[in-house]
Formats: structure tokens, C-alpha cells, sequence
């Protein structure tokens, strides 16, 4: 299939990669929009593992509240002063604090977690398996399984992206790093509820976080 200009620029549109990567893509997909769209993710994934060990000391704090309920503060770094100042990076901050408020995750990455945690998960998930009636034989395999769910319900990179759920936020991370051209992490983050541990009505503020980033 002939690559035409309009097919480059609707890749680029979606992407924000470069024309020549794009037409490139479309050239290696033979025109198909969507595994040009693959390509250039992969490729992208492997210019930001390239980038990942560079040291990144510069960056911002980013804030986001929602209805006065939810607050949250996250630290974004960069290499560069003059990268923290861009207005895609300071976008991409911005659209982590709003998935930290609506997702709620307790870690950036599951190295964070404490082998402790882990260990007391599993033995939570592998009695559920036992009283559900599954053969001890399978039961172990289960319990991987679900602790493979349970890290990408805790943790931050592993959660799917909430405005685009096809791609995670590691995966999105990956992405900037590779149209930006340096390295990037998210540090840390804080986030408050109102009335966190305290007895209360139940109200679900972060699935109306999330509801409301959906429909913008």
C-alpha cells in the first residue's frame, strides 16, 4: 500500500512522533495505521530503556485537586531545567497527578513494595484459592496470576493510562521519554483524601475523578 502525506500526518497527530519515524512506520507496516502505531511504541520503548540510566535531578512538583476532595502532589524529574519547563512535560505531570487522584495507587513501581507486603498478599491470595476448592497443585500458579493483578491495581506505572486504558503509564512514561530525548521518572507522590481513615458515609471520589477526566 502507497504511504501517503496524510497517512504520515494522522500518525504523527496520534503520536507526536517525528515525519520521517512516521512514514518510516507506515513503510515497515505496509500502510497499516495501527501496526505503524505498534512500531513506533516499540521503537520508542527502546530509545527510553537507552535513556533510563541517565540521572534526572531536575523536574517539578506537580499539584492536583479535585472538588476540594482528593489533593495530590507528585515529583517529576527531568535532566534539564529547560525540559521541566516544557509545556508537553509540564502536561505529562499534570495528567499523573489526575491519575494518581483517580486510580489511587500506594507505589510508583512494585520494586517499591515491600517484600513484607508481597509475602502477606500471597498467603491472603493463596487461602482464597484454597476455600474456593482449587487443587493445591494449581493453587501456586493462581496466586501469580493474581499477584500480577494486584501490582497493577497498586502500582502506579502498571496502571492503565486513564485516557487511553490501552496503554499503561510506564508505557505512556516511555513515550515522552523518547519524543522528549531525556530521561524521565516519577519520584514520588502524596495523596490526600478527605475523611481518609475516618468512619464515613462511602463515597467513591475516585471513581468520580476518573469519570470526569473520561468525559474531557
Amino acid at each position: 500500500m502507497a504511504v501517503t502525506a496524510a497517512m504520515v500526518k494522522e500518525i504523527r497527530e496520534k503520536t507526536g512522533a517525528g515525519m520521517l519515524d512516521c512514514k518510516k512506520a507506515l513503510v515497515e507496516a505496509n500502510g497499516d495505521m495501527e501496526k505503524a502505531i505498534e512500531v513506533l511504541r516499540e521503537k520508542g520503548l527502546a530509545k527510553a530503556a537507552k535513556k533510563a540510566g541517565r540521572i534526572a535531578a531536575e523536574g517539578i512538583v506537580e499539584s492536583y485537586i479535585h472538588g476540594g476532595r482528593i489533593g495530590v502532589l507528585v515529583e517529576i524529574n527531568s535532566e534539564t531545567d529547560f525540559v521541566a519547563k516544557n509545556e508537553e512535560f509540564k502536561e505529562f505531570a499534570k495528567n499523573i497527578a489526575m491519575q494518581i487522584a483517580a486510580s489511587n495507587p500506594l507505589y510508583v513501581q512494585r520494586e517499591d513494595v515491600p517484600e513484607d507486603v508481597i509475602e502477606k498478599e500471597k498467603e491472603i491470595l493463596r487461602n482464597q484459592a484454597l476455600n474456593e476448592g482449587k487443587p493445591e497443585k494449581i493453587v501456586d500458579k493462581m496466586v501469580e496470576g493474581r499477584i500480577e493483578k494486584y501490582f497493577k491495581e497498586i502500582c502506579l506505572l502498571e496502571q492503565p493510562f486513564i485516557k487511553d486504558p490501552d496503554l499503561t503509564v510506564k508505557e505512556l512514561l516511555h513515550e515522552k521519554v523518547a519524543k522528549i530525548g531525556e530521561n524521565i521518572s516519577i519520584r514520588r507522590f502524596t495523596r490526600y483524601e478527605v475523611g481518609e481513615g475516618l468512619e464515613k458515609k462511602e463515597e467513591n471520589f475516585a471513581e468520580e475523578v476518573a469519570k470526569q477526566i473520561e468525559n474531557k
